[in-house]
């Protein structure tokens, strides 16, 4: 019995994970919020 390749699937399937891979590393990528008033925030904590 011959041994067939399913080329096209397996494709598809490297495609979806390089883009899983993709979409991860973008989202790593962008930074972190960082200014951001801190005192503020504890303002409106101390007014509630």
């Amino acid at each position: 019995m011959a041994v067939t390749r399913l080329k096209r699937k397996d494709r598809r399937n490297k495609a979806i994970a390089n883009n899983k891979v993709a979409i991860i590393k973008n989202l790593v990528k962008t930074p972190m919020i960082k200014l951001v008033d801190i005192e503020a925030i504890k303002a409106t904590f101390a007014a509630k």
